[in-house]
């Protein structure tokens, strides 16, 4: 009897132990200061279109650098230019649990359920450059696109083209701000009698589509003055098949993005002109607003003004983009670190 008692007294005092021991475990875990840091740190979701635009990857590379800076971590998603794809990053971010979530959105129309099931499970969303239409956003930023239109307009009446005749080759139709620009292009057109001879879009800013407009229409660029296009991408598309047809130079060639080859191009006096949109600007303030959206704070620091989309008026950053000509090319674009002088002038004796 007193054998059964010792062994049940030993199994009570053995459990006992193993029930202080795991509790001074719990509480070792619960103090640990790394473990507080790994579950407070702030985890930004953010979604791009694509990176077959160049300035895409800078984009990128400045937030994700930026955001560190700040203690915040970034999971970069690509959805490779499909909606579909895009839809279903976002929902793997929503089931992560991320703190925000910043979208480059690749349809403005058809992400607007996306945004809400992100907002029904407490994260903020961001748009960043391309306004999502009809969704419940905490913040939009991005340049002034009419602006981008404007400047791009006004480059061309500067350079003989009042009286002229334009084509337009647009971007992608599904991108808001391609209105936008188109707006603000057409506008300059207007009041300086300027025929637009045609308008086109390249769907999902296929460049390609672009010298495929051109040799397609031989009759109606021989005709005209100029060509805005809607970014430095399609105009590099222009510029080639126009030289097939021993016109580059002599068509007056606008863009927007500052790419590289577009510098060069603008140097070597095949495009006139490129919109520089200062993408260290946009992506270290769009990096900033995500973390204080994350930490529940108000977007401080910036004019923000408001903006519809169509169902809901969404704070604005809005920025400046800059007109870059040969004339500039080294204020704007070398001054300001963007590109090397060696590599823009690479192909200038």
């Amino acid at each position: 009897m007193r054998k059964i008692i010792r062994k049940i007294m030993s199994t009570f005092l053995v459990a006992a132990m193993l029930v202080a021991l795991s509790g001074c475990g719990r509480s070792e875990e619960a103090d640990d200061p790394s473990r507080e840091d790994e579950d407070s740190t702030i985890e930004i979701g953010m979604c791009f279109d694509s990176f077959v635009i160049e300035r895409w990857q800078r984009d990128r590379d400045i937030f994700v650098q930026a955001a560190k800076d700040l203690g915040a971590e970034v999971n970069v998603q690509n959805a490779n230019g499909d909606i579909e794809e895009q839809k279903k990053q976002i929902e793997y971010l929503i089931q992560k649990k991320v703190d925000a979530i910043v979208i480059v959105c690749i349809d403005s129309d058809s992400l607007a359920d996306s945004v809400a099931h992100a907002k029904a499970a407490g994260i903020p969303v961001i748009a960043y450059d391309r306004m999502i239409n009809n969704a419940d956003l905490d913040l939009y930023i991005s340049f002034d696109n009419e602006k981008v239109g404007t400047l791009m307009g006004e480059s061309m009446i500067d350079a003989g083209l009042a009286g002229g005749k334009v084509i337009i080759i647009g971007g992608s139709p599904k991108d808001n701000n391609v209105s936008l620009v188109e707006n603000g292009f057409t506008a300059v057109m207007e009041e300086n009698g300027v025929e637009i001879l045609d308008t086109t879009h390249c769907d999902g800013w296929r460049a390609e589509l672009a010298s495929e407009y051109v040799y397609g229409h031989t009759d109606l660029v021989e005709e005209c003055d100029a060509i805005m296009c809607g970014n430095d991408s399609l105009a590099g598309q222009v510029v080639s098949a126009l030289a097939v047809q021993m016109l580059a130079g002599k068509v007056l060639v606008t863009g927007q993005d500052a790419d590289l080859e577009a510098c060069q191009r603008i140097v070597e006096g095949t495009q006139l002109m490129t919109v520089y949109k200062p993408v260290e600007t946009l992506a270290r303030r769009a990096a900033l607003c995500a973390v204080q959206l994350a930490k529940g704070e108000s977007v401080t620091g910036y004019d923000v003004s408001g903006l519809s989309n169509g169902s809901y008026f969404v704070p604005y950053v809005r920025l400046e983009p800059v007109k870059v000509t040969r004339e500039n090319m080294d204020e704007a674009v070398i001054g300001s670190g963007f590109h090397m002088k060696e590599d823009v002038y690479i192909n200038v004796k």
